[in-house]
Parts: C-alpha cells; structure tokens; sequence
C-alpha cells in the first residue's frame, strides 16, 4: 500500500461572529496517499475553502486531528506552521501570485532562498531547471511575468509550486483566469506530473475537471464523502 501523505480524522471548524456560531466543517475525514490525484467539489459556501486552508496549514481545526507524513500537525503555532508550509506543500491559486519584479528564474528560486535548507547556487539553478522543463518553459527563464500570457504565468506558478519538492500540491481553482484552451492545457499538465509522481488535491467548481482526477470527493454542509475513485475499477 502507498505511504500515507495527508490524513485528517474528525476535523471540525467551528466560526464565533457575534456569539454565532457556524459549524464551516463537521467530523471531516480525509486520507490522500503518495501520487493520488483527487478532487474536492461542492457548492459555494459548502466549506471548500475552510479544508484548503486547513490542508495548507493557513488555518487551524477546532478540533481532531491533522497529519502529513505522519507528523501531528493538528494545533500548532503560526512559525511551526510557516516552516512546516515552506517544506511540505505546494499551492496553486487561481491568481498567479508572482513577483513582477523578478525574472521567471528568481520567482520560481524564492521558495529555495527562503528554506531553513542551505542551497548552493548550482543547486538552485538545477532544481529550477528541471521544473521549468517539466512545464515547457525554460525558454522564458529571464523573462518577467508581466510579459507572459496568462496560461505562461500558471505554468510559472506551477513550477514554483514544484521547486521545493512538497509532499502535496493543492490546487485552488487553478483555470478561474484562464479561457478554456489554456484551462485544459493546464489541466493535462497537472495529470502529467501526477503520472509522474506529484500528490495533488484540486480544489474546483468545475466538474469536467473533477472527473479528472483519480478519486473525486463532493463536500456539501461541512462534511465529505467520495463519489468515484478510478481504485474501484481495480
């Protein structure tokens, strides 16, 4: 059996506005493991974006727990969350999140100059080689975003996301900005590094891609249930 990457049992998170409570997320329980590729549905307001931040350690549960790798990482501090997010995921937004100012080679090299590890500079130019390889883009390695088309930009936040070797990439509604040519475009790409290895979780609205991926779960009133996994076939 695959090693274990993500598992959550009865997760809660629970929002006190004005002595309101709301109940995001109810007894969640999730278990991803090394080269899944699952999807996360639902409608708007059904808790997606509470799960992302937890997954991605932004936010905190109310209660169970939380493990990557095996390490607990249910409650802790805002530093150990930080250096637990900068070595073991990787994010994928729907907004590209680059640095204008700095070339396609020094965005995607920021997650490696800010590791508690200690890169050599030959180091750091390999890793960002073989990324950009892997997203067919090394051709535009001293190029700045603002110069990239929109489908070029994702690609880049793809490689950045890759850079620091994560045990998991989330991805957040990664096509939102972008037609449906380069949407679909992206999407073989994240099936190809998943061929090849990469764990994700795709977070999206779409269903078209939600069939995508191997396993595919519908969230709906803060609780999660899977509704096909390409396994069963097996």
């Amino acid at each position: 059996m695959n090693n274990i990457k993500i598992k959550m049992k009865n997760i809660t998170k629970v929002f006190e506005i004005d002595n309101m409570e709301t109940h995001a997320l109810r007894g969640l329980d999730l278990t991803i493991y090394d080269g899944d590729y699952i999807s996360i549905s639902g409608p708007s307001g059904c808790g997606k974006s509470t799960l992302l931040s937890i997954l991605g350690l932004l936010d905190m549960p109310s209660s169970g727990t939380y493990h990557i790798e095996g390490d607990d990482v249910s409650q802790l501090s805002l530093a150990q969350s930080a250096r637990i997010r900068a070595n073991k995921i990787g994010f994928i937004f729907q907004q590209f999140n680059l640095i204008d100012e700095l070339t396609v080679f020094e965005n995607i090299a920021l997650p490696l100059r800010y590791s508690e590890k200690q890169y050599s500079e030959s180091e750091i130019k390999q890793k960002v080689k073989k990324c950009l390889d892997s997203v067919e883009m090394s051709h535009r390695t001293n190029h700045y975003p603002h110069l990239l088309s929109g489908g070029q930009q994702q690609r880049i936040a793809i490689a950045r996301s890759l850079v620091a070797d994560p045990a998991i990439l989330l991805v957040d509604e990664p096509t939102g900005n972008l037609d449906s040519k380069n949407g679909d475009a992206i999407m073989d790409m994240l099936e190809n590094l998943n061929n090849q290895g990469t764990t994700i979780c795709l977070v999206t609205h779409d269903p078209r891609y939600a069939d995508r991926a191997k396993s595919q779960y519908h969230l709906l009133d803060g609780r999660i249930e899977m509704v096909k996994s390409m396994l069963e076939a097996v």
